[in-house]
């Protein structure tokens, strides 16, 4: 058994050396360019290496150009989400200073059927209302007004509708809560009354 062993291992280095020794053989003609080696086999294997480095190199070339695509369009939707959350960051506060701005409004109107008596706080509460449009202003929060505009869904809450026989149907006819924009983005709609 072991003998058998023996011969099949001998026969397998044999055949090894065999085969690496006609390897060799071609590989030193090709470099030498003697006429006597098999130009068949030389250039065959020569254009499959080549074809197939060819091919390895085009995938790779294509992989690196989606890649890089893909992470310039990564780093773009990337640079434009943090510009995003900047901008609206301060959404919610601005907001809650919505209320403020309102009721500064009540106010001023309310005094300026007294305005004699309540001259100086007038004067005071319409100072304070000027510094609040300022700083919103500053951060991109605009108040709009579309009295007497065709309602848009968009921007307005419809709370009323009267008939009036001068308006056109849809048209705003009073509002009623003021609408805020901040970096054209609807921050708050405006309540409104429209006609029938």
């Amino acid at each position: 058994m072991s003998a058998e062993n023996d011969d099949v291992k001998n026969k397998q280095f044999e055949d090894e050396t065999e085969n690496e020794n006609v390897a060799e053989d071609v590989a030193q003609n090709v470099e030498s360019g003697d006429e006597g080696a098999p130009e068949g086999v030389a250039q065959e294997a020569s254009d499959e290496g080549r074809d197939k480095l060819e091919k390895d190199f085009a995938k790779l070339k294509d992989d690196y150009i989606r890649l890089y695509a893909e992470m310039d369009n990564m780093k773009k939707r990337a640079h434009l989400e943090s510009e995003k959350t900047i901008k609206f960051a301060v959404s919610s506060f601005a907001k809650e200073l919505l209320g403020v701005a309102d009721n500064l409004e009540r106010a001023i109107t309310a005094m300026s059927g007294n305005a004699e008596s309540c001259a100086e706080l007038l004067k005071g509460v319409e100072l304070t209302q000027n510094e609040l449009t300022k700083v919103f202003e500053k951060f991109g929060i605009k108040r709009f007004n579309h009295v007497g505009e065709k309602f848009d869904p968009n921007f307005e809450r419809v709370v009323q509708e009267i008939e009036d026989k001068k308006a056109k149907s849809g048209v705003i006819l009073a509002e009623l809560q003021a609408g805020y924009t901040i970096h054209d983005r609807i921050l708050r709609e405006a309540m409104v009354i429209v006609a029938k």
